[in-house]
């Protein structure tokens, strides 16, 4: 599973050790990045920000730095893509199958699908690669995208 993450990265839209307030800056970040390169349209990062407050994507992994999946719906996005950052400082997400709790997370992977049916399958891929400690403390540690796919493929 992991191999076919990697893969599916969008390689100009992983950033590594950002720094970040707030979800929505991060958010917004990834979503910039996927609109300048051309994967999504200018309602993206707005659309996101919008569903993870109602519908929020932190994946508690009983670890000091979560994971957060936010996407949106499909006619936000001109071709599919996947962004990626890891975060200096963990940032709050509220948590999925608990909204009224927040957990910190420190990798976020921006789903830019446009095909609905992908969309699972692709969630399984991050869900795989995740549940490994190995790839957690290496998404963490990451300087380069060769790092990361090293790590991941």
């Amino acid at each position: 599973m992991a191999t076919s993450l990697f893969n599916s990265l969008t390689a100009d839209a992983i950033l590594l050790g950002v720094e970040a307030k707030t979800n929505e800056e991060v958010i917004r970040l990834l979503a910039s990045r996927l609109h300048q390169l051309g994967y999504v349209k200018d309602s993206y990062a707005d659309a996101v920000v919008k569903r993870e407050q109602s519908m929020p994507t932190g994946l508690p992994l009983e670890r000091s730095d979560n994971v957060a999946v936010p996407h949106t719906d499909p006619e936000h996005v001109l071709k599919a893509a996947i962004a990626m950052a890891t975060l200096k400082t963990p940032v709050d997400f509220a948590n999925m199958e608990d909204p009224d709790e927040t957990v910190g997370v420190g990798t976020v992977f921006l789903l830019a699908i446009n095909d609905k049916d992908k969309q699972i399958e692709t969630l399984q891929s991050i869900m795989g690669a995740i549940q490994s400690p190995e790839i957690l403390d290496g998404l963490k540690l990451a300087q380069t995208t060769d790092d990361l796919k090293k790590l991941l493929g």
